[in-house]
Order: structure tokens, then C-alpha cells, then sequence
């Protein structure tokens, strides 16, 4: 690790060493790790020359930090005499907090979090449900959706309401806002 980034992390090269896999789990986002670290798992098994693996990571220095988001992008560094993998090198940059694309990708950056958080909940939901879903966060009223769908309005109720018990939904705003993070709409 550079002198830059033991800045950073408040920390030494010779502490980071003896943290062993808990360096993982103290500086990074769990949440994050479950996405890019089985990519990176996949690139040193795959040992392709020129590939590499980015991902944005969230790093705090210890527990009572808020989390920086970083752009990162890892690839192999060095290999054996028998072509094995033996390093792997990341760069990572936080991504500045003033920067005209900073908003942007905070958005998408909590649209994703609130996907992995939300996975379960949405592979839970049968095919109807996803389709009432989608024309409740449009505005459709029970009329309209039990018209346009060929089913009774009470059908719909049930529907609407088993949706919002599911989602725990306790406004307009939380279905439009979760038919919207799983492109419903």
C-alpha cells in the first residue's frame, strides 16, 4: 500500500500486514465487498492478461468515519514462473465530493444499495404483483388496473394491499420509489 493510502487508512504497512483478512472488514463496506470481491476472485481464477475488475468501494479510516466512496480498479500485477498469479495491484480514487458528477453517482450508488437490500423482498413478488406494482407507481387507480387486466377491483385490493404489506410501503412515494430502483418504470 502506498504512503498515501496508510494515510488515509491512519495505519502502517506492518499493522495492515499483521490485520490479516480483518483489513477487509475494518476498512471496507461489507455490503460493497459481496459485489466486487467475488468479480476479483474470478479475474486472478481466469488469469487473463489485460483483464481488471473496477467497482466503487465505500472506505473509512475506523468505525466512527463516514464512509468515501472510491472508484477502484484491480488487476493482476505479477505472476510465477508458472504464469500463476501471485499479485494483484488496486487503485483506488475517492471520488471528490464537489465534483459536478458527484450527485449522480450518490444516486445510482443508493439505488444499488438499496437494491441489494431490497433483492428479496422483489424475488418474492409473483408476476402479478410486479404488474400492479408497476401501474400503481404510474398512478393508476383499482379501476383502471382491474379494467386494463381483466380481473375484479377487489382482486386488485388485494393485491395492492399484499403489495404494500410486503414492501412495507406507507406511501405513494415508497412504491413509485422501489417500482422505479427495479425497473418497473
Amino acid at each position: 500500500m502506498s504512503a498515501k493510502g496508510q494515510e488515509i487508512l491512519q495505519t502502517s504497512l506492518p499493522e495492515l500486514r499483521a490485520m490479516g483478512p480483518e483489513y477487509f472488514h475494518r476498512f471496507f463496506n461489507p455490503q460493497d465487498m459481496e459485489d466486487y470481491l467475488p468479480r476479483i476472485m474470478r479475474l486472478i481464477h481466469e488469469n487473463l492478461d489485460d483483464a481488471f475488475v473496477s467497482f466503487f468501494q465505500q472506505v473509512r479510516a475506523h468505525p466512527g468515519m463516514d464512509w468515501e466512496w472510491y472508484l477502484s480498479a484491480t488487476r493482476i500485477f505479477m505472476r510465477n514462473d508458472e504464469g500463476a498469479p501471485t499479485h494483484c495491484i488496486t487503485l483506488a480514487m475517492p471520488i471528490h465530493p464537489e465534483h459536478h458528477i458527484t450527485m449522480k453517482v450518490n444516486r445510482l450508488l443508493e439505488e444499488n444499495n438499496f437494491l441489494r437490500k431490497y433483492k428479496h423482498i422483489f424475488a418474492a413478488l409473483t408476476h402479478r404483483e410486479k404488474e400492479i406494482l408497476r401501474l400503481m407507481a404510474l398512478g393508476s387507480n383499482s379501476a383502471d388496473i382491474a379494467a386494463g387486466l381483466n380481473i375484479s377491483e377487489k382482486t386488485v385490493s388485494t393485491h395492492r394491499r399484499n403489495i404494500k404489506n410486503k414492501l412495507n410501503a406507507q406511501s405513494a412515494y415508497d412504491i413509485t420509489r422501489f417500482a422505479q430502483a427495479f425497473d418497473l418504470i
